[in-house]
C-alpha cells in the first residue's frame, strides 16, 4: 500500500509527508518542553520546522530534477523515515540549518552534468558549504565534494578550481564583518567546536544504539547496491550517482569528525542514502516485496521515535 502510494509523484504524497512532518516535529517539542519556554523558543522552533520542511521537499527535488531516480516520491519518504530513526535532529538548530545549506550546495553540484553556468555553479556550491561550517563546523569536509564534481565534470578550466577559494575568501569577510558587530561571539563560538571527537559512547539509552545498528546495516546495503548498480545507469546520469556516493561518504566523515556527537549528526548522510535507497526500492519487481521492505523501514522508525520520546 505505501510503496504503490509513493510510486508516482502526486502532490497528495507531498500532503501526507508534510502533515507527518509536523505532527512528529511537534511531539518531538512537547516532549522536550520545559517550564520555562518563551514566545522566542516557538519562534525558533517555527524557523527550523520551516528548514525542515524545506529540506525534505528540496531532497525530492534534487532527486526529480535531476533524475535520480524514476517519477517516484521514495527518496522524500525514506529521508522522512530516517529523520525518524534519528528525532534528536529536530532538537539541533545547528544541523538543521548546516544541512540544509549542504542540500543547496548538492543541488548546484548535480546540476554541473549540464555543463551550463558552470562557474556560477562552483561558487554557490563553495559559498553554501563554507556557510555551513559557520553552524556546524566539520560541515567543511563537504568542499571535497566541490573538488569531486570538478574532476567529473569540468576539470580542464583551471579557474574552476581557483573558484572555491574565492568562495572561502567571501564568506570569510562576511564572517568577520558579522563577528565584529557581535563583538567576537562568533569567532568564540566557532572555535569552541573546531575540535575532533572521537567519542562514540554518547548514547541516552539503548534504543538510540539500536536505531544506529539498524541505520548502519540499511545504509552498508543500500550503498553497496548503488555500487554495482552506478554501470547500468545511463551514461550521462553516471557521474551524478558517482557524486551522490562520494556525497554519503562525505556525510559520515562530518559524522565521525564531529565534535559533541550525537545520532543527529547522521543527518548529513540522509539525503544520498535516501536517493541511493530509492533507487535499489524502484528497481524490485515484486509488488509484494517492495511493500515489506517499505514497510519495513516506516515501522522501524515509527518504533525508534516513539522508544526515543
Amino acid at each position: 500500500m505505501i510503496a504503490s502510494v509513493f510510486n508516482k509523484t502526486r502532490p497528495f504524497n507531498y500532503l501526507v509527508i508534510g502533515i507527518l512532518a509536523l505532527l512528529f516535529f511537534l511531539f518531538k517539542l512537547i516532549s522536550v518542553e520545559k517550564p520555562e519556554t518563551t514566545w522566542v523558543f516557538y519562534t525558533e522552533q517555527l524557523g527550523l520546522l520551516v528548514l525542515v520542511f524545506a529540506s525534505l521537499f528540496l531532497v525530492n527535488f534534487i532527486t526529480l530534477k535531476n533524475g535520480l531516480t524514476k517519477n517516484n516520491s521514495y527518496a522524500l519518504l525514506l529521508f522522512f523515515v530516517f529523520l525518524l530513526f534519528f528525532s534528536s535532529v529536530f532538537q539541533n538548530k545547528n544541523i538543521i540549518i548546516s544541512n540544509f545549506l549542504l542540500l543547496l550546495a548538492l543541488r548546484r553540484l548535480i546540476s554541473l552534468k549540464s555543463l551550463l553556468s558552470t562557474k556560477e555553479k562552483i561558487f554557490d556550491a563553495s559559498f553554501w558549504i563554507f556557510l555551513a561550517a559557520l553552524f556546524h563546523f566539520w560541515s567543511i569536509f563537504y568542499i571535497i565534494l566541490v573538488f569531486i564534481a570538478i574532476i567529473l565534470h569540468v576539470s580542464r578550466d583551471y579557474r574552476n578550481w581557483i573558484i572555491p577559494f574565492i568562495a572561502l575568501f567571501a564568506v570569510t569577510i562576511l564572517f568577520f564583518l558579522m563577528n565584529s558587530f557581535l563583538d567576537n561571539s562568533l569567532i568564540n563560538n566557532l572555535l569552541s567546536k573546531t575540535y575532533v571527537s572521537f567519542n562514540f559512547y554518547y548514547f541516552d539509552n539503548i534504543y538510540q544504539r539500536i536505531a544506529l545498528a539498524f541505520f548502519s546495516s540499511i545504509s552498508v546495503f543500500f550503498f553497496v547496491s548503488h555500487v554495482f548498480d552506478i554501470p547500468n545507469k545511463a551514461l550521462n546520469m553516471q557521474s551524478s550517482h558517482k557524486t551522490i556516493l562520494f556525497s554519503f561518504i562525505l556525510g559520515v566523515g562530518i559524522y565521525v569528525l564531529s565534535a559533541n556527537k550525537n545520532n543527529g549528526s547522521l543527518v548529513f548522510c540522509f539525503a544520498p542514502l535516501a536517493i541511493m535507497g530509492a533507487n535499489f526500492i524502484e528497481k524490485i519487481e515484486s509488488n509484494l516485496v517492495r511493500e515489506i521492505i517499505v514497510y519495513t523501514l516506516v515501522v522501524a522508525g515509527l518504533f525508534f521515535f516513539v522508544m526515543q520520546l
